[in-house]
């Protein structure tokens, strides 16, 4: 089952949520972070806006996807005569309210914070996703009861804290891909690539050990298709070639291990498949914007520089 093995294969990490509420007649105007945002609605109706402008109805145990770096809006209303721009996603702890118009008449109260969401601990979930999805999670009581959950460990945060939020988001994406439409998985063809054993059989060989020799010849024998049939479908569900996706993964795990500072550069090198500390140097500043060393710097300094897809 797809989302078994999302389940099995799935990490999660949460950012500070907030809490934005907005009376009749306001808009709020929201960042696009480098990831993914979650707006769950805690109370009432409205609509959220993606960069297309197209307005799509929201609801109390509605869940909404915004793709990443989208700018978008938050109303509930008719007519919209205010807007409240927010120009940075929330910090905390404590949660952070972001209040268009006053809290003590709010029609719309939305719980709001990115996530970072990756199968293997290297694929995006959602990488592709160009456009806004909105899912309704109504009628399963788990969802309000894990916002309740992820809100008291953000607010307190105590030890465990961050393992808890993982553990809590993780069951509210288990139910959303469970109730995806149809169309949204058409938005994220690559979930779809899981549901075939062959291409999954490929993916997991680079995820279990991306530092491998591999190619494309390589891998087409582990899925056991031709090289020209493996190209063409694994591009259709990435938009990448594979040899483009083994090198965003040895990135991506780079990342981690200089996060984790247990390992030299020189290791890290080694570890994700590179022969020659320069040549792994190169690459990963194009990745990164930042060299090894630098992003070392910036992860003693408390700061992460943003990857690129």
């Amino acid at each position: 089952m797809l989302v078994d093995r999302l389940l099995s294969n799935l990490s999660v990490r949460v950012e500070p949520f907030a809490l934005c509420q907005l009376s009749s007649g306001w808009r709020m105007r929201l960042p696009g972070p480098p990831d993914v945002m979650l707006h769950y609605v805690l109370k009432g109706r409205g609509a959220v806006r993606g960069p297309d402008g197209e307005a799509r109805t929201i609801a109390t145990a509605w869940l909404v996807v915004v793709p990443p770096r989208a700018d978008h809006m938050l109303e509930t209303g008719g007519s919209i005569r205010d807007e409240l721009r927010i120009d940075t996603t929330p910090a905390g702890p404590p949660v952070q309210s972001f209040i268009a118009g006053s809290a003590s008449t709010s029609d719309l109260v939305v719980a709001c914070g990115v996530i970072h969401a990756r199968y293997g601990h290297s694929l995006g979930l959602f990488d592709r996703l160009r456009e806004v999805l909105v899912v309704d999670l109504s009628g399963i009581p788990q969802i309000p009861a894990a916002f309740e959950g992820i809100f008291g460990e953000q607010s307190s945060a105590v030890s465990g804290s961050a393992t808890m939020t993982s553990a809590l988001m993780t069951q509210c994406l288990v139910h959303v891909f469970r109730r995806l439409p149809r169309e949204a998985e058409l938005a994220l063809p690559w979930l779809m690539a899981l549901k075939d054993r062959r291409l999954v059989r490929a993916i997991d060989l680079i995820l279990d050990d991306p530092a491998a020799d591999h190619s494309v010849e390589s891998l087409a024998a582990a899925a056991s298709m031709s090289r020209s049939t493996f190209a063409e479908r694994f591009v259709a569900a990435f938009a990448r070639s594979p040899m483009s996706l083994v090198h965003h993964i040895r990135m991506q795990r780079a990342v981690e291990l200089l996060e984790l500072g247990t390992l030299s550069i020189d290791q890290v090198s080694s570890r994700v498949g590179f022969a020659s500390r320069s040549h792994f140097s190169r690459a990963f500043k194009k990745h990164t914007g930042a060299s090894p060393i630098q992003f070392r710097q910036t992860i003693n300094a408390g700061v992460l520089p943003a990857t690129s897809d």
